[in-house]
């Protein structure tokens, strides 16, 4: 198991600031990272990659500097988002390519496995301009696995893959983090991160807006009401008695039930059993609906 600290991190490029003062822990288990376009994901991963030095600050693996120190390499797996691959190697070239350059004791093992891993076997034998985006990826990722790192930092790894090579890229990344691997991975769309891991890094211009599980996130947003489903045996009546209620900011009642919005999450959870069963109304569901990934990304930017 590693642990990649990121320690007061900066970095510029003249009077550009790309990432700016960024400190930050990662251990075992997946972690998304998050941000608009522009926002410093790929510049981060770089330098904890060790491809590029910080301006300010350090980037260490397991007490290690990343920065000119291939020694690292050993531990750590990258995959960029801009392809460095030739097309006139065959997918099992190019992975053992990777386990050679590893100095593995049994290359031939290690690529076989990590190309049976992301399910790349039957085309092992093409040529790489032969493949898809979402083959190139995945051939790109057994390459990254092949000398089985402590840490894999992908940028954008879906890219290009068709539904069912996500789902399977999701189920190894999940895999590989409940194992006790250390796994960031950037990505634009949102579903991606949701399905894989809860646990979020969110870079906004450069800085780190929020890290940690999306949900608590969310609930510390304390600023912003909280909205929730509610279904009862009587919405009408329960409707009249929430307004009265001092963590309710507002209630509106429609053909499929209630919709309250809460200015404090804690005491509106606290007060809702009180009030139903003081007032008799059985409560069938409650469902907080604004606790999605897409809702906590959508507030952080634009605050």
């Amino acid at each position: 198991m590693s642990t990649l600290d990121l320690r007061g991190v900066s970095r510029w490029y003249g009077n550009v600031v790309a990432v700016n003062d960024i400190t930050v822990s990662l251990g075992p288990g997946v972690t998304g990272l998050l941000g608009p376009n522009g926002a410093g994901k790929t510049t981060l991963l770089h330098m904890m990659a060790g491809f590029l030095a910080p301006s300010r600050g350090e980037v260490v693996l397991d007490g290690q500097p990343t920065w000119r120190n291939p020694e690292i390499y050993r531990h750590l797996g990258l995959v960029s988002e801009r392809e460095a691959a030739h097309g006139f190697l065959t997918g099992w070239e190019f992975v053992y390519a990777s386990a050679k350059l590893h100095g593995l004791s049994d290359p031939r093992a290690a690529a076989r496995k990590a190309i049976e891993l992301v399910e790349m076997a039957p085309a092992q034998d093409r040529k790489l301009s032969t493949y898809s985006k979402g083959m190139r990826q995945r051939i790109r990722v057994a390459a990254a696995l092949v000398h089985e790192p402590s840490v894999l930092l992908l940028d954008e790894p879906f890219n290009g893959m068709d539904p069912r090579q996500r789902m399977h890229m999701m189920a190894l990344l999940h895999d590989l983090g409940a194992a006790g691997r250390t796994v960031l991975f950037s990505s634009h769309i949102l579903e991606e991160v949701e399905q894989v891991s809860g646990t979020v890094q969110v870079i906004v211009a450069g800085r780190l807006a929020a890290s940690g599980d999306y949900r608590t996130i969310r609930r510390l947003m304390t600023h912003r009401p909280h909205v929730f489903a509610v279904r009862s045996s009587d919405d009408r009546k329960l409707a009249v008695s929430l307004m009265g209620s001092p963590s309710v900011a507002g209630v509106s009642l429609d053909a499929t039930g209630l919709t309250v919005h809460a200015s404090d999450y804690g005491t509106f959870t606290r007060e809702l059993p009180r009030i139903a069963l003081a007032e008799r109304i059985r409560v069938r569901q409650l469902v907080p609906s604004d606790e999605s990934l897409e809702s906590v990304f959508s507030y952080l930017v634009s605050a």
